[in-house]
């Protein structure tokens, strides 16, 4: 059986080959699964899709009637997929429940140093062989309060490095994490977090109570000069609130793995071409704002574990076997 692999980034094919290749043969494509690729499938009874392919109505469909039975796909996140369309075809869907947390925690914590220390200015700067100092005053993070939304794995990896600079923990969820309390954590209402947190972290998954959960107000209960991270899906944030307030002069530093419109944008080359989406092209014009193309997950461990997890769930549904990762079981 050929498995097709859609959405796979050049660094990411070898790794796929030679986790398929004792199993199956696999054959991945860097274009992502949406209407128009979806004919490229037919015939292939299993796919695999990444975060930003689109697993809608209209693609199911198609995927269905091309005699495509399964889909495996490369992340945590499957806010992509209709699921309840998936499962009226008779498409059996699986995803990585979980991976490395250290390698988005560390990039989230990566793009919160970046941001108070004005390292991309600096960069910059220094390769023009500007040296002068104006403007790149940052603060010291130790002593402050960090507010973290979403205490799981990767909330929890958080509140540990945070914990190693000497911060204040603060935490938000719906399940308490025992292991966040021990390291000192106060789990409080996100109203009190936004209120006295000098940087804010985002680690929760997008669903629909989740949707903007950092809207206008969320944004305006904020300290002026707080730190916004968010390296989990790009729904959390209402992106054009967040403009305003930065129209506005407010906050220290942004730092933006994701974006709620990065479909058809992030993981493709646009530099040739004009951005039509107006929301970014302004928010990257903010000096105290850093927008990275959603590669938090993408170190050696984290893709290692995914590919890994991903060639599990297709054996499993070749073998009629039912894991923790299946979110529509096969019929």
């Amino acid at each position: 059986m050929e498995i097709l692999a859609f959405g796979v980034q050049a660094d990411e094919s070898p790794l796929i080959e030679r986790a398929f290749e004792e199993h199956h043969a696999v054959r991945g494509l860097g274009v992502f699964l949406d209407e128009d690729t979806a004919p490229i499938a037919s015939g292939h009874e299993v796919i695999s899709t990444s975060v930003n392919c689109d697993l809608g109505a209209g693609v199911l469909e198609q995927l269905a009637a091309g005699g495509t039975r399964m889909v495996a796909q490369r992340s945590t996140g499957f806010n992509n997929i209709d699921l309840q369309v998936a499962e009226r075809l008779g498409l059996t869907v699986a995803r990585v429940s979980s991976y490395s947390p250290y390698s988005v925690a560390e990039f989230a914590w990566t793009l919160a140093m970046a941001v108070n220390r004005r390292i991309v200015r600096a960069s910059t700067r220094t390769r023009d062989f500007d040296f002068r100092l104006d403007g790149l005053m940052g603060r010291d993070l130790h002593g402050r309060t960090v507010g973290i939304l979403g205490t799981g794995k990767i909330g929890e990896a958080f509140a540990r490095i945070a914990h190693g600079f000497g911060m204040r923990l603060l935490g938000w969820d719906v399940t308490e994490n025992p292991a966040c309390r021990e390291l000192g954590l106060t789990y409080v209402p996100k109203e009190r977090l936004l209120a006295e947190s000098d940087l804010v972290t985002l680690h929760v998954p997008l669903l629909p109570a989740t949707q903007h959960l950092i809207d206008a107000a969320a944004l305006k209960a904020m300290k002026d000069d707080a730190i916004l991270v968010n390296s989990s899906r790009g729904g959390l944030i209402d992106t054009a609130a967040l403009v305003s307030e930065l129209r506005a002069g407010r906050f220290t530093g942004v730092g933006l793995d994701v974006y709620e419109a990065e479909a058809g944008l992030f993981f493709l080359d646009k530099s040739l071409e004009a951005v039509e989406d107006d929301t970014l092209a302004r928010l990257v014009t903010f000096p105290n704002v850093l927008v990275t193309s959603h590669q938090a997950y993408y170190t050696e461990d984290a893709v290692g574990q995914i590919i890994a997890t991903t060639v599990d769930n297709v054996l499993d549904y070749t073998a009629g076997r039912r894991s923790e990762n299946v979110l529509v079981p096969r019929s």
